[in-house]
């Protein structure tokens, strides 16, 4: 797997597609790991946040973030924000750039990095609540895992965007140990 931020969200990004893609419009009240969520809210979410950050990207007015962004269709609307998301990338040449990220001010490529880390996630979540394969690609649960044990703060807590850790057996896949330090129990 290539360093490159770019590659490695638009591979995350695919992924995320395909685990969406096998979603069933009767999976989507079904609750996830993010336990105040459900399957729709999470790809919502997803969503939201792909239509966030291609406005960042591109300087334009940002969507609703309390807003239903799935319509009747879950799969293509995850699908148009990916698009419309890495169009803003490649067409303003995000990594050459500065941006007011959600975190405060940063690179281009950190900007990237919180997509990357969010698909990977949340992909997992959706995959555990609808009954998928959770084996999600080895390499980049690897390069997710690593990015947020690189952090220097992570708030986590009650209330917090992370929970603390939980405990994997010592044969968990990647994607599980990322998904348990997320504060997800495997």
């Amino acid at each position: 797997m290539t360093d490159d931020p770019l590659s490695r969200f638009e591979a995350a990004a695919a992924q995320a597609e395909r685990v969406v893609a096998a979603v069933r419009v009767d999976q989507l009240a079904d609750p996830t790991p993010c336990t105040a969520w459900t399957v729709r809210d999470v790809i919502n979410h997803l969503t939201t946040g792909n239509l966030l950050f291609a406005a960042i990207v591109s300087d334009g007015p940002r969507p609703d973030r309390s807003a239903d962004h799935l319509g009747d269709d879950h799969v293509a609307a995850f699908r148009d924000s990916v698009t419309r998301l890495s169009e803003a990338f490649a067409k303003h040449d995000v990594l050459a750039n500065t941006y007011a990220t959600p975190m405060g001010e940063g690179p281009g490529a950190l900007l990237v990095s919180m997509r990357f880390n969010e698909l990977m996630v949340h992909s997992w979540d959706v995959a555990k609540a609808t009954g998928q394969s959770t084996d999600l690609d080895p390499e980049l649960a690897e390069a997710s895992l690593a990015s947020f044990q690189a952090a220097p703060f992570l708030p986590r807590g009650e209330g917090k965007p992370f929970q603390e850790s939980t405990p994997v057996p010592p044969d968990a896949t990647a994607a599980d140990r990322l998904a348990a330090f997320m504060g997800r129990r495997v």
